[in-house]
């Protein structure tokens, strides 16, 4: 497989680009005609879609020795403009996957995006149901769901039940994330706050790096919790592992996601999972059977889901199956049935080759090649 890089800008590659603009912009006139008078766009956000233009005019020339047939993009950022512009020029179509925030949050010219493409590809049946409501003209037939999932194989040792039963500890949470803004662990951290001032034992800890670490540092310490939260900062695989197996429960507290991969590795885990109840997350998280649900933004539902397992978790009897234990199978169940990474993908993958290749091409025998290999041809 060759990876292609837009930067650094080249010069010869950049006269080509130019050259290609003049001959084949008129392939370009809807476009720039939806950048520069349509919408409602601000100059800066119109001023970046020019320059997202010319990337994409960049990236043709650099196509066009592949003789690529279709261009299939990952989030509906500037990457899909990029993505849309080379295959205008090149004459070929183009598809993109939306996955969460670039479709709910920054949503920037999806109307052009999604009228141009062949096909979008969306995780979640919220997704899919917010597309069709907000881009009426769209033909629901290209709109295609298409779950993430886990590698099961390589999560080895499932955790069995906490070891709460056989000694009393501080109730274990964790969260795993990067550290900004939509991922709102300032929120958790205020309710860390709620939990402590209500009597409760317990330790937090917060696995992830980024933008926001200062000012959840300064959070921690002006809420005086530096003994029961703990920014953990980037962990290797194996530590993300052993942060697993060590937590009671597994948090969630995004104001804005997708389906969480967080979520479905702890899930697959056999941990107990406390999420809100946004986005495509109660497909996944099933309130009191896969796991448990919390109004998103409201800090008493949240300690209250705390309050309930922990009281649960503490009282679990030593020799029988408890509630909790039927909540951890049927997560594991839940992941592994319909967030499975090899069966979705192998799905993902018949789902694809239908769409970008002829009807006779798509009833060819597939079964036999590997799924992994056909990916790295498109």
């Amino acid at each position: 497989m060759e990876v292609l890089y837009l930067q650094p800008i080249r010069a010869l590659i950049l006269l080509r680009a130019l050259g290609l603009i003049v001959w084949r912009g008129h392939r370009l006139a809807g476009l720039l005609a939806r950048v520069l008078l349509c919408g409602r766009e601000s100059v800066t956000r119109r001023a970046r879609a020019l320059l997202h233009t010319f990337l994409g005019a960049y990236y043709a020339v650099q196509l066009r020795r592949y003789r690529v047939d279709h261009i299939h993009v990952h989030h509906g950022y500037f990457g899909s403009w990029i993505a849309m512009v080379a295959a205008r020029l090149l004459g070929v179509d183009f598809s993109l996957t939306l996955h969460g925030s670039d479709l709910l949050l920054h949503g920037a010219y999806l109307d052009t995006k999604l009228r141009r493409c062949r096909f979008c590809v969306t995780v979640s049946e919220y997704n899919r149901a917010n597309i069709l409501k907000r881009f009426a003209a769209v033909d629901p037939d290209k709109i295609l769901l298409a779950r993430l999932g886990v590698e099961i194989s390589t999560i080895m040792g499932l955790t069995q039940r906490a070891d709460a039963r056989s000694a009393r500890h501080r109730l274990r949470l964790l969260t795993v994330g990067r550290l900004h803004a939509v991922k709102d662990h300032a929120f958790l951290v205020r309710a860390c706050a709620d939990l402590r001032d209500r009597g409760f034992d317990f330790e937090c800890g917060i696995a992830g790096d980024g933008p926001e670490r200062q000012k959840l540092d300064t959070l921690i310490r002006e809420h005086r919790l530096q003994d029961r939260v703990r920014l953990i900062g980037h962990v290797s695989r194996r530590e993300l592992d052993s942060l697993y197996e060590r937590a009671d429960v597994v948090v969630l507290n995004s104001r804005s996601e997708g389906i969480p991969l967080v979520l479905m590795e702890a899930m697959a885990r056999g941990k107990i999972v406390v999420a809100p109840a946004i986005t495509g997350v109660p497909e996944l998280v099933i309130h009191g059977k896969t796991g448990f649900l919390y109004a998103a933004g409201m800090s008493k539902d949240f300690v209250a889901r705390i309050a309930f397992l922990e009281e649960r978790i503490r009282g679990e009897p030593r020799d029988s199956i408890s509630y909790l234990d039927w909540v951890r199978h049927a997560a594991r169940v839940q992941v592994l049935h319909n967030f499975n990474r090899e069966k979705n993908l192998a799905r993902f993958t018949r789902q694809f080759l239908r769409q970008v290749t002829s009807e006779q091409f798509a009833m060819r025998e597939w079964s036999s090649l590997h799924e992994d290999i056909v990916l790295q041809q498109i």
